[in-house]
């Protein structure tokens, strides 16, 4: 099997979710925490010992040696002997726990930028299966700042530093690995998209079931021929007891830019609304901000993430790697 996914092997993996039936009841499964109830716990953060810290500065040593571009090293080029077990429980909790995990203390001073992406690439790998985060087929991605204008439909968010909406990625997991914090803001919002779907079951018990009928998905500028516009995505998927969910607040809604897009029926445009006012409550969502060495990893199945408007510092701008897996 090839060491990474193109972005049509990857989407079509991730949207591959399994439906039973729509969920008609609340969902008591440890992916349905609120904030802050986490908030005063930090069980989901993992901080590195000196030992482990050491082991991986041997692996990238060894990674270094190996003479390969980063996107070519595999797994046997950066062992980790003692770090694997406890990536191992990591995946279980992406997967079937709490859905995201935090590890810190990673040491990004002490190293050069082609170092920081060969030892992120490499425990990438150890994670799952690296994959294209756009058409043209980039893995190892960088958050930040390029001063394009977000205002124009065709720029993707990241690349500025505009606050930026709840949204899922089209991969099973996204992870950052923070090289720069931003001087103010930048915080990383997330929140559970169970407790969302159980709150929204509270509150529009008859409007969920839409959630399992297609809504169109802006596909802005993804396709190099334009000729894909836009793409037909069921936020919800329900199947063994598991509810999955894929959401993009800005893409969802923008699709009605394109003429031949039918307006919003009140139910849907209702739905929506409830959707993200539930998400935007501080009772549900949670702020983490990432400091230098924090890495993150989300589930894209039952975490919607955000991120906060930031401003950098005039010398120092805010700078993030950023990787999308396959592991389920």
């Amino acid at each position: 099997m090839d060491s990474y996914f193109s972005y049509g092997q990857q989407a079509g993996h991730y949207f591959n979710r399994p439906h039973q039936h729509p969920l008609r009841e609340p969902s008591r499964v440890p992916a349905a925490w609120k904030g802050p109830e986490v908030s005063r716990r930090d069980d989901w953060r993992y901080i590195l010992p000196p030992e482990q810290i050491a082991e991986i500065e041997r692996a990238i040593e060894q990674a270094r040696r190996t003479g390969k571009e980063t996107g070519a090293l595999s797994v046997d080029d950066f062992p980790l002997p003692t770090l694997s077990r406890q990536i191992k429980a990591w995946r279980e909790e992406l997967g079937a726990g709490r859905g995201f995990q935090v590890m810190s203390g990673l040491p990004v001073e002490r190293l050069s930028p082609e170092d920081a992406e060969r030892f992120f690439w490499c425990l990438g790998l150890h994670m799952g299966t690296p994959g294209a985060q756009n058409p043209q087929g980039d893995l190892l991605g960088h958050v930040r700042d390029t001063g394009e204008d977000a205002a124009d439909p065709h720029v993707r968010l990241y690349r500025t530093a505009s606050n930026i909406a709840y949204h899922c990625d089209a991969a099973d997991v996204v992870g950052l690995l923070c090289l720069q914090a931003a001087e103010r803001g930048g915080a990383s919002r997330i929140v559970s998209s169970v407790t969302v779907y159980n709150e929204l079951l509270r509150r529009f018990p008859e409007g969920v079931d839409r959630l399992y009928e297609p809504f169109l998905l802006d596909v802005r500028n993804e396709d190099a021929s334009g000729a894909l516009r836009y793409l037909p995505v069921a936020p919800c998927r329900y199947a063994d007891g598991k509810l999955r969910t894929f959401y993009h607040s800005d893409y969802f809604r923008s699709v009605q830019r394109h003429d031949d897009v039918p307006d919003f029926i009140p139910l849907e445009r209702d739905l929506l609304d409830r959707f993200e006012e539930i998400a935007s409550s501080p009772e549900f969502y949670f702020d983490m901000e990432l400091a230098p060495g924090d890495i993150q990893w989300l589930s894209n199945h039952t975490i919607l993430h955000a991120r906060t408007a930031y401003e950098d510092h005039p010398e120092r701008k805010r700078h993030l790697l950023r990787l999308w897996l396959s592991i389920q």
